[in-house]
């Protein structure tokens, strides 16, 4: 019991830190990061920094308050809350992961980079649409699960600030890196999204 509070609230530290992330590029110069590696050509282009931005703003909001919907008290003491949350939510993962979407299609480092990315977009924008659909039809458990997935899809971002540097330090430059971590920063976080569906929902089954 202890040990699932530490890692519950471990996990909200990480939520609220990378969250925040996004204000950096409005108060430092922006290209830092990421953006280092983007052309000045791209990074002077009107639709790819609406996109940008539209993709962390949004992202950073969605993470910020994602965590909360898994607390258990506050959505059984506070149901018009959680909901209040979850259109935020939902609204936020949606136009973060299409626009997340376009601008995979111009990653950094090629091929792998470009599938890696831009599947995440495919699987955080579906499993978000279809985890609100499941609740406006009643069916629950569907959408839990369905919540979990796109959440787990979400955390991307703080899996990615994890790896990427590590990755980097193994394989000695960024580019490298960061054509395993477009894979990486997301599809473990999928398959453990699987195992707690698996274990918290196993009596339902």
């Amino acid at each position: 019991m202890l040990a699932k509070k530490i890692s519950y609230y471990f996990l909200a530290i990480c939520c609220i830190a990378i969250g925040l992330y996004p204000t950096i590029y409005f108060v430092i110069d922006r290209k830092f990061g990421l953006l280092a590696s983007k052309s000045e050509t791209l990074l002077a282009d009107t639709i790819w920094n609406s996109m940008f931005y539209t993709h962390i703003v949004l992202g950073g909001v969605a993470l910020l308050i994602g965590w909360l919907q898994f607390h258990k008290k506050l959505r059984l003491k506070n149901l018009q809350l959680h909901k209040k949350i979850g259109k935020v939510y939902v609204i936020s993962c949606l136009l973060s992961g299409a626009s997340g979407f376009y601008i995979a299609l111009y990653a950094t480092g090629g091929l792998s980079p470009k599938l890696g990315f831009t599947s995440m977009a495919i699987v955080w924008f579906c499993t978000t649409f279809f985890g609100f659909t499941a609740i406006k039809k009643g069916d629950i458990i569907k959408h839990q699960k369905l919540m979990i997935y796109s959440y787990a899809a979400c955390f991307s971002a703080v899996t990615l600030r994890i790896w990427l540097p590590i990755f980097s330090s193994i394989l000695g430059g960024f580019l490298p890196a960061y054509r395993i971590v477009a894979w990486l920063s997301w599809v473990p976080n999928i398959i453990v999204a699987y195992y707690i569906c698996k274990y918290q929902f196993k009596t339902t089954n």
